[in-house]
């Protein structure tokens, strides 16, 4: 069945404990001060720092600063399939995300629906008939 998908956001993943240190650097870098998250609130969203893309300083557990972005779907399981096919595989399933990595291991998540009027305007249509991958 046809679906769609689109880069939705970039999240520059740190040590929680440097969390403060990184929004603040990014907020500079960005040039808005941003917010934090109201639900989560390990996340400081800082809006569109492109068009139709979100920027995010997210505190993790993990020791290892890194950046991964999110791919918004109207359709999670048809996108991790699609992407499985291609050569990703999945880490884990975490509420209504997905996260998995590429061939090469880097890290990337697959996600509901964020903010529908720019995912309507940018998503793209992804057919049953396109090149699925080599797998």
């Amino acid at each position: 069945m046809p679906h769609r998908s689109r880069i939705a956001a970039v999240l520059i993943d740190v040590p929680a404990a440097e969390r403060d240190r990184a929004v603040e650097f990014w907020a500079a870098a960005f040039g808005t001060p941003g917010r934090p998250a109201k639900q989560y609130p390990e996340y400081h969203w800082f809006g569109e720092i492109t068009p139709g893309v979100i920027g995010m300083v997210q505190g993790t557990g993990d020791d290892k600063p890194r950046v991964h972005f999110d791919i918004e779907t109207d359709d999670v399981d048809a996108e991790v399939a699609r992407l499985k096919d291609l050569g990703a595989t999945e880490v884990q399933r975490a509420g209504d995300w997905v996260v998995l990595r590429d061939p090469v291991g880097t890290v990337f998540c697959v996600v509901e629906i964020q903010v529908k009027e720019v995912f309507d305007q940018h998503a793209h249509m992804w057919s049953e008939s396109e090149p699925r991958g080599r797998h």
